[in-house]
């Protein structure tokens, strides 16, 4: 008798050509495979989470570049100095131009503060001549009212004289 897959053996094993290819059958090699299995995931946790644990590899980090100053300075003690007062110097220039900003800032700051008292004072003063100008022109309209009825006056009182 014939099966479809064209063998002759109607058993389970010979039915099914991937068997051998869907792993083992007997249980001790499942157990096996399944530790197999477990100690490889494991050690797959253990790898991403040394990965993920920054603080620790930060320190790792630290300690190689410590140790590798350390051989340097070994190899080389002068180099090691020279590198080391660079370092300072450029702290040092950092630190200056920081301080040497913030020192132009507060000047910008308070010279930006002066500016703007500077304009409102400017402001009052336009606004108080404006208030004078108009006093004066105020009363050099009065006054010359006072000198067109004054000249009225006189003159009245020169035709009346002279009528007389």
């Amino acid at each position: 008798m014939s099966t479809p897959s064209g063998s002759s053996s109607p058993s389970g094993d010979d039915a099914r050509p991937d068997a051998a290819a869907a792993g083992p059958t007997d249980p001790d090699a499942i157990k096996a495979d399944i530790e197999a299995t477990r100690e490889q995931l494991g050690r797959t946790v253990d790898e991403l989470s040394h990965r993920l644990d920054v603080p620790a590899r930060a320190k790792e980090g630290a300690a190689r570049a410590k140790d590798t100053a350390v051989e340097t300075y070994r190899e080389s003690p002068p180099a090691v100095a020279g590198a080391g007062a660079a370092l300072a110097g450029l702290v040092g220039l950092l630190v200056w131009r920081r301080r040497r900003k913030r020192r132009r800032a507060s000047a910008e700051a308070a010279t930006s503060r002066a500016v703007l008292e500077a304009r409102a004072e400017a402001r009052r003063a336009r606004r108080d001549a404006a208030r004078h100008a108009e006093k004066a022109r105020r009363a050099v309209a009065k006054n010359a009212k006072r000198a067109a009825r004054t000249t009225r006056t006189r003159t009245r009182k020169t035709a009346r004289r002279a009528r007389r």
